[in-house]
């Protein structure tokens, strides 16, 4: 059942600021994201992160944004100035204020539809509009997909970090 949430106006192509009564189906994306990686053998995700209490914060900040319409959520991604203590190692090529990327998810049933792209591109939209001087974000090196993404997008690898998980390429890209 879609919460009547989705059913709100939705400011650019069907992308929302998400709410709590959004949360048990975005909960069901990372789950079902979750299961796909695992059985691809990328084990970037599990039961500790993306955890429902980070994600309640997100949308509780106003951070986390949804691509969706009336049936469901295709995709998520929350969007904030935090940097993880490691990207202070990164030599970062651009200055200035930093949207920063977290926890870009797309539903399995819904993966190669463009739906990454839409979400990057609106991405790009809000830091314009924000008058942010570049986006930087983190990919886990073992998903090959998420990595060509981010690469074919533009962005810039500016190095690598070490997480829980293994080692992530921190990409960044300057805003016009």
């Amino acid at each position: 059942m879609v919460s009547d949430s989705i059913l709100t106006e939705c400011p650019m192509n069907g992308i929302k600021q998400a709410n709590q009564q959004d949360l048990p189906q975005v909960m069901d994306l990372i789950r079902s994201c979750v299961r796909r990686m695992e059985a691809q053998g990328i084990h970037q995700w599990d039961e500790i992160y993306p955890d429902r209490t980070s994600l309640a914060d997100d949308i509780e900040r106003g951070e986390l944004y949804l691509l969706g319409n009336e049936h469901r959520i295709y995709g998520i991604v929350a969007l904030n100035e935090f940097q993880e203590p490691a990207y202070q190692d990164v030599p970062w090529q651009f200055s200035g204020k930093a949207l920063v990327v977290h926890r870009l998810a797309i539903d399995p049933l819904a993966q190669g539809k463009g739906h990454a792209r839409e979400l990057m591109h609106f991405v790009g939209e809000f830091a314009r509009k924000r008058e942010y001087a570049t986006i930087r974000l983190d990919a886990f090196e073992r998903n090959p997909r998420a990595v060509l993404l981010y690469q074919q997008l533009g962005y810039r690898r500016a190095g690598t970090v070490l997480f829980r998980k293994g080692p992530f390429a921190c990409f960044e890209i300057q805003i016009a």
